[in-house]
């Protein structure tokens, strides 16, 4: 799978004004190092929420570098509505680990959408 389209630098400088706040509890903001320059990143995402786990579509496939990164890194912080995430055990899982952590019309459309990239599923705790 290629990677995300031009379009999408775009869009990510106002999703990354966005995401993160209380009043948007689809988007958060994964915060993460890269895995060579050291260098801090953010990158807006789309999640899923459970008590325990965030669960993450990868529209873009498993090969793009800020998956990457938290991979190597074992983990990342999130902010989500309004408060940092502490998330480690970065794994990957399949849409049947969506669906059942998503409910009402999240649920609806990602039984409707082909989310061949896959899901990204994180283990939480709020930050100390």
């Amino acid at each position: 799978m290629s990677g995300p389209p031009a379009a999408a630098r775009q869009f990510n400088r106002v999703a990354i004004r966005l995401a993160g706040h209380r009043w948007f509890p689809l988007w958060a903001v994964v915060h993460h190092r890269g895995r060579r320059s050291g260098t801090e990143y953010t990158t807006p995402v789309a999640v899923i929420a459970t008590d325990s786990t965030f669960v993450i579509g990868l529209p873009w496939g498993r090969g793009t570098d800020w998956v990457r990164n938290v991979r190597a890194a074992g983990g990342c912080t999130v902010l989500w509505k309004g408060a940092a995430h502490e998330c480690t055990e970065p794994t990957f899982v399949g849409k049947d680990v969506a669906l059942a952590a998503a409910n009402g019309m999240i649920r609806r459309v990602l039984e409707r959408q082909d989310f061949s990239g896959g899901f990204l599923q994180l283990t939480h705790r709020p930050a100390p």
